[in-house]
């Protein structure tokens, strides 16, 4: 059933408190924490920041990219907004959102892999991901030929190049500690007009894959339509396939933002976006959607929710200094957004009798030795995920 002009499908349930993006471990808030004192140093010598085109709330309520419509749509945005369309062969849709997690992405590739030892791994209509989920949906989305790819990405060694080198030069005179080179590198080497080539093939037989970033000038979540964006087939439709996702994964401060250049009332101006996980944990379902409390037309769904985190509470001793205590109250919040978004998620599937699924690191399971993106421990995640699923132990229908 299409409800509207250029609809976006299946969009997520989000809540509007700016959240840490999942993945923050300690160091990076140590990292962070610096940032901001620099910074304020900076502020208070009155030193210029990097100066933007400006343009108006205006602008941004009108504003496309490569001067076309529909390649993406905003969480707040009214539920006819979106299509609830079935497959045409099953009747039904199945969906996979994809949750941030930073290293412990390396859990939902491990199941991914695991899933299709299993031979039981469906092929989704719709595949969304946030922050690292961002970087790994594409792959999943186009199924278990790229799961090598996947596994090289999250066990290889190459993530813990992304956090090297910080640089006080880049808080003076720029907007995060790290520069953002290797990782638009680390999304390049993967993404490539081959993937893009794949992505639009899929998006023509009625797949969707989404991806999410949050606009820092709007403070609104922002759902990226990737099919439509290949389906342009342009060097500038890859180049802005490969922003959207390193956007995604782009922590503030940590990384700089990305400056995606957009058009709105006849002016052009540049858009600023970063890590999808400030406002949106995973994504699921439309907010007005979860609040009307029924899929349009009686559509049927089968949610899978794969979480790359843990997201049962748990006790620690927390040491009484700015760093710990910053560092257990940005975690205490996103996974309490979290299990806010599944728990709606997993009402409303109840009551429209969907399918739910849900896959998350479980509260036993050790902590990493270190901070970042440490290899041993992002191989170790990688095998229990993948165990998990070859072992048919990875799902459950239930809520922890």
């Amino acid at each position: 059933m299409i409800v509207s002009q250029s609809p976006m499908p299946l969009l997520p349930h989000s809540t509007e408190v700016s959240t840490r993006p999942d993945g923050w471990t300690k160091r990076t808030v140590v990292l962070l924490i610096r940032s901001v004192v620099v910074a304020c140093s900076v502020a208070l010598a009155a030193c210029t920041s990097i100066p933007r085109t400006p343009y108006t709330a205006a602008d941004a309520s009108a504003s496309r990219v490569l001067d076309i419509d529909g390649l993406r749509r905003y969480t707040d945005e009214p539920v006819t907004k979106f299509s609830f369309e079935q497959d045409k062969a099953t009747g039904s849709r199945t969906y996979l959102a994809l949750s941030g997690g930073g290293a412990d992405g390396a859990y939902g590739v491990g199941v991914l892999n695991g899933w299709t030892a299993a031979r039981n791994r469906p092929t989704f209509s719709v595949v969304s991901g946030v922050s690292t989920g961002g970087l790994i949906a594409p792959f999943a989305f186009l199924g278990s030929q790229y799961d090598d790819t996947l596994r090289e990405l999250y066990t290889s060694g190459i993530a813990e190049s992304l956090l090297n080198d910080p640089s006080i030069m880049r808080v003076l005179f720029g907007s995060g500690l790290f520069g953002n080179t290797r990782l638009r590198e680390l999304v390049a080497r993967y993404v490539g007009p081959e993937i893009m080539a794949q992505v639009a093939r899929e998006n023509a037989r009625g797949r969707r894959l989404l991806v999410v970033t949050t606009d820092l000038d709007t403070q609104r979540t922002a759902i990226w339509d990737m099919g439509k964006i290949a389906a342009v087939g342009t060097p500038e439709a890859l180049k802005l396939f490969r922003d959207v996702m390193a956007a995604s994964a782009s922590i503030p401060l940590v990384f700089p933002p990305i400056m995606i250049e957009a058009e709105g009332q006849g002016r052009r101006f540049q858009e600023m976006h970063v890590d999808g996980g400030v406002t949106a944990p995973v994504l699921t379902l439309p907010e007005a959607l979860l609040l009307q409390g029924r899929l349009p037309g009686n559509a049927k769904m089968d949610i899978y929710i794969l979480v790359n985190k843990k997201i049962e509470r748990n006790f620690e001793l927390v040491a009484n200094s700015t760093i710990d205590v910053a560092s257990r109250s940005l975690s205490a919040i996103t996974q309490s957004q979290t299990r806010s978004v599944i728990f709606s998620t997993y009402d409303f599937a109840k009551r429209n009798n969907l399918g739910f699924h849900l896959s998350y690191i479980e509260r036993d399971y050790p902590a990493p030795p270190s901070e970042g993106f440490d290899t041993a421990y992002m191989r170790a995640l990688y095998q229990y995920g993948y165990e998990k699923a070859a072992g048919g132990q990875a799902w459950t229908s239930r809520m922890p």
